[in-house]
């Protein structure tokens, strides 16, 4: 009893001492609150809020409010938002309704292109930001869909292996013909091909200022309709004070990056001019597939308190050696019957013959010293943007892109038909194959908001030209009256697009907002003339084109939030599609539900998608005569897949960011000709659809300005055609797995310079030789889609770069 008494007394004693702590210990710390706002008095949701000599921080919920405890005095507070710039306050403990209002990088311009192309962070849309300070950690002369390969459901590669010249990205499984990219706006990808060749924007990354990825149909945009994805880019924000910067980067395969960047920051509290220019090489991975990128970008602006004009000028050249064949599989194996086999089935002349035998991996078909794609683009785009009130804005848009290239091809033993002519059948031949091509765009839209409300209406109108012609520059043996430069085909191309459109963002209750978008689109293709192939094509097709959208957006408490989307695209066929006698449009209707978390040391976003396609063009598996994938109609296509995005703080130093995307996409009833005979082989696989995409960044942070992260990447296996492999084993691409390490160091200067920045990238440091894209069927070399049949005759990989490396150095002053 003793025993128990005394225990109890201690017990007592010991509950009394805890309880003086605590009471100590609120005495001396209060509960920081507020709410961060944006220009307009909006809630900004997910801003960070931090105060670092506490290290302590938080995240704003749906209202924009933020809690954090701390002791009684002053603090500095530091908030930041995507999109916006960060301000740092000095702050006191017992405040009273603080409210912190953040401005937009970009004025009136990001916030009037932000509401009429891009979503916000709260809207049923399944997306991913990446801000200016993100981008450049990486920006070392890779183009901008290789920088991306780390968002949820992205697979970048290129022609030459190592990320500079023709480059390639896929969202979902879907290519770059069905992802919708804009810049400020205005539509970039090709009106006819719809591809995107990021090859004419030579470094723009350092000329973008945010973009966001929009997976699934998401909302209406300007342009050709997305049906994977949207990509919109946002371009330098307006600089208050004068600066500049120098950047130069080298790297493995005789890689270099020069850049130079001006601002004069405001003058007289209104003017503001600001420029790059920038030059780009690299030998590339790929023997002899050089890339050389000359680009530049003008920026003049004009603001006052509720206008801002802003005229850019940009664009650049390119000279790439082709590097379209790929790798034939008995190469990369080192199957020395196999090689021997694939030259005598494809009828390699000596030369050809003997490069195949010497070469490694890094194989490239194409001998002849100017075997090159050759290209200009000038982009002239015009922004003019009124706020009326707090209510209503506008902005107008308008933009001329001049575009012209060729590229340059040798060609043994020729048939003169092939040439209108021109050349004695069996000829040796030199031809160039032009585009010369204009397109105008008009956009226009208007933003009106009210409490719980806000509107957003506007159109586009596109016209777009083009010329596509072949020349003969030089001829072992001409036909009689034929000169230089005669052309062997010719055809004319005219697409005129108007589209209109009206979003409304209804905010329910204090826990439901709705979002309406409704767009009309209106396309007009013709062209007449003769194909490359001498073949004719007269197209004159209307598509007038219906896509609603609607979805809902539930706050279930201050950490927890749910959306459930429906949204419907159609899309018409692109020259190619027409070209294989492909004339119907597709339509798409896309479901999206998903979950957002967000609290002080998580960010998670998880979304099932259901995308239903009607006359789906899918890849076929070949690819035409300049490399660009072919592709048929699979009837009644699927994709069902669960993605997950997540930004976790493990420590004040360490984070980790996984995203994981596990999917199922298959043809119904994919029906082919074998051996002349339809056969039905069920459901099927969709080319270039890997069930499973996974990705991570672990970042470490041991200083405020020095960064390490180690990024990995996983791709499941997939297949190049729609066959799922039933008629071959060749149409099966591997799995790989990669992983990149990344270093970037900032010294503060006090003497010429603001800072010396110091990145350093190790590309695929565990040296994995892997290929991530392909083709198959290839018949000899007549570039031709022969269709299916039960002997593969051919196939092209395109392996990408061992370990190598980029490091580099930027001056800021």
């Amino acid at each position: 009893m003793t025993f128990l008494n005394t225990f109890k007394r201690v017990k007592i004693l010991v509950s009394l001492l805890f309880f003086a702590i605590s009471l100590s210990i609120q005495a001396q710390s209060v509960i920081l609150s507020g709410k961060v706002v944006d220009n307009n008095k909006k809630p900004l949701i997910g801003a960070t809020v931090v105060i670092r000599d506490l290290k302590k921080g938080s995240t704003t919920d749906a209202e924009g409010n933020f809690k954090i405890r701390v002791s009684e005095g002053k603090h500095l507070l530091e908030v930041s938002y995507v999109g916006y710039n960060t301000i740092k306050k000095e702050v006191s403990s017992n405040a009273k309704d603080l409210v912190i209002t953040l401005v937009s990088e970009d004025n009136v311009l990001d916030e009037v292109l932000v509401s009429s192309v891009r979503v916000k962070a709260d809207a049923p849309v399944t997306h991913s930001n990446l801000s200016k300070k993100e981008i450049a950690k990486r920006n070392l002369g890779q183009d901008i869909p290789v920088l991306l390969n780390y968002l949820p459901s992205v697979i970048s590669s290129s022609d030459a292996g190592a990320g500079v010249g023709y480059t390639y990205m896929r969202v979902r499984g879907s290519d770059a013909s069905r992802i919708n990219v804009t810049i400020n706006g205005i539509p970039y990808n090709d009106a006819e091909s719809q591809g995107t060749f990021w090859v004419n924007l030579g470094d723009f990354a350092s000329s973008t200022q945010s973009l966001q990825l929009q997976r699934g149909v998401g909302t209406s945009t300007n342009g050709s309709g997305a049906f994977g994805a949207s990509l919109n880019i946002l371009t330098d924000a307006i600089s208050e004070e004068a600066g500049g910067e120098i950047s130069n980067a080298f790297g493995s395969f005789g890689t270099r990056k020069h850049t130079v960047k001006f601002t004069t920051g405001k003058l007289h509290d209104h003017f503001e001019l600001s420029g790059r220019l920038s030059n780009i090489y690299s030998d590339g991975y790929i023997d002899r597939a050089s890339t050389d990128l000359k680009s530049y970008f003008l920026q003049g602006s004009y603001t006052d308190e509720n206008t801002l004009i802003k005229a850019l000028v940009f664009g650049g050249s390119e000279k790439t050696y082709q590097a379209w064949f790929g790798t034939p599989l008995a190469r990369l194996t080192g199957d020395a019957q196999g090689i021997e086999d694939f030259i005598v089935n494809n009828g390699l002349t000596p030369e050809q013959a003997e490069n195949l035998r010497n070469s490694d991996r890094r194989y490239n078909h194409y001998l002849y010293d100017n075997e090159t794609d050759n290209y200009w683009q000038d982009h002239y785009q015009l922004h003019w943007n009124e706020k009326f009130s707090d209510k209503l804005s506008t902005n107008i848009g308008l933009n001329y892109t001049r575009g012209k290239g060729y590229f340059e091809q040798f060609k043994q033993g020729e048939s003169a038909a092939d040439y209108d002519g021109l050349i004695v059948d069996g000829s040796d031949v030199i031809v160039r194959r032009w585009l010369d091509n204009h397109f105008y765009v008009f956009n226009a839209a208007a933003t009106y908001t009210i409490d719980g409300l806000e509107v957003i209406a506007g159109g586009s109108y596109s016209n777009y030209t083009n010329d596509h012609y072949g020349e003969v520059i030089w001829g072992s043996d001409l036909a009689p009256n034929t000169n230089i430069r005669d052309r062997y085909y010719f055809s004319d191309a005219k697409k005129h697009d108007l589209s209109s459109f009206i979003k409304a963002n209804i905010r329910l209750n204090d826990k439901m907002n709705a979002y309406v978008d409704l767009q009309g689109r209106f396309v007009n293709y013709r062209t007449n003339g003769l194909t490359s192939d001498r073949n004719p094509l007269d197209i004159n097709k209307d598509f007038n084109f219906f896509n609603p959208k609607a979805g809902l957006t539930y706050q279930v408490n201050d950490v927890n939030s749910l959306y459930l989307s429906y949204a419907r695209a159609n899309r018409e066929p692109n020259r190619n599609d027409f070209e294989g006698g492909n004339t119907q449009h597709e339509t798409l209707d896309d479901f999206e539900l998903g979950w957002r978390l967000l609290t002080d040391n998580i960010k998670l976003n998880t979304n099932v998608f259901y995308m239903d396609y009607k006359n789906q063009l899918v890849l076929s598996g070949a690819i035409n005569n300049v490399g660009e994938p072919l592709r048929e109609t699979s009837g009644s296509s699927f994709r069902l897949g669960l993605e997950i995005d997540a930004d976790i703080k493990l420590t004040e130093k360490i984070s980790l960011r996984p995203n994981a995307a596990f999917s199922t996409n298959k043809n119904r009833d994919f029906k082919v000709p074998i051996d002349g005979v339809i056969e039905n082989l069920g459901n099927t696989d969709i080319s270039f659809s890997p069930n499973v995409i996974v990705g991570n960044s672990l970042i470490y942070a041991p200083i405020d300005n020095l960064q390490i992260a180690f990024l990995s990447k996983y791709v499941g296996e997939q297949f190049m055609g729609n066959l799922s492999g039933r008629i071959s084993s060749i149409e099966k691409l591997d799995s790989y797995f990669t992983s990149d390490l990344n270093i970037v160091y900032e010294l503060k200067t006090k003497k010429i310079f603001d800072s010396i920045v110091f990145t350093g990238l190790i590309n695929n440091i565990f040296n994995r030789e892997y290929v991530d894209r392909g083709y198959y069927f290839f018949f000899d070399d007549t570039w031709t889609n022969p269709g299916v049949t039960t002997t593969v005759d051919g196939a092209g990989f395109y392996p990408q770069a061992t370990i190598n490396f980029l490091a580099g150095v930027t001056l800021k002053f």
